[in-house]
């Protein structure tokens, strides 16, 4: 059971009435003393005191019960709401770490496709170059008549152009296949 502190004000309006259901309690526990004090004679014998104290007593002890019974009620109403208040909270940071990572992700995921179109615009280049200088390589020897050393230079140079786009549009097919948390996918780099 929670320690509440009783010496402290309360601070909203719900504090106050919670207060509030104390004091009809208070109110006939001294409403009952004063009847019996004004009703019944004044005890004189130890009899008759201990049959006043008997029924102040037993009144008193049905009030703490009920005194009990509303403090436990009451403690039960701020654990709920303070165990709300922290659900809520604590909802509130997992969606926000949530909003933090789908942020990150996305940031390295348009990192990585620049640097993939760099890297890949680079490759372009060079291998665009290779295969265009193996291409006139092999036509300059079918041209000077070294036909069987001209057909296979321009047959290697058609097999490295098929095989480097073949892998152009594997990693095309792996870069739309891959899509971000939202669901949209990436804009796909194609080589020029």
């Amino acid at each position: 059971m929670p320690f509440i502190r009783y010496n402290q004000r309360p601070n909203s309006d719900h504090d106050t009435i919670a207060m509030l259901k104390f004091l009809p309690g208070l109110v006939l526990v001294q409403a009952a003393a004063i009847a019996m004090v004004l009703l019944f004679p004044p005890p004189s014998t130890t009899g008759e005191w201990l049959r006043l104290c008997i029924i102040l007593g037993t009144l008193t002890l049905i009030v703490a019960f009920w005194f009990d019974a509303l403090a436990k009620h009451t403690s039960k109403d701020i654990i709920a709401k303070a165990q709300e208040k922290f659900a809520k909270e604590r909802e509130e940071l997992r969606v926000k770490a949530e909003r933090e990572k789908t942020k990150v992700v996305r940031q390295s995921q348009k990192q990585i496709a620049r640097e993939t179109f760099k890297v890949n615009s680079r490759a372009n280049v060079k291998v665009g170059t290779a295969l265009v200088g193996i291409a006139g390589v092999g036509a300059f020897l079918v041209f000077t008549q070294f036909m069987s050393l001209g057909l296979v230079a321009l047959a290697g140079a058609g097999g490295g152009l098929a095989g480097y786009l073949t892998r152009v549009r594997q990693e095309g097919k792996k870069l739309l296949a891959r899509s971000d948390t939202n669901g949209k996918q990436i804009k796909q780099v194609n080589p020029k």
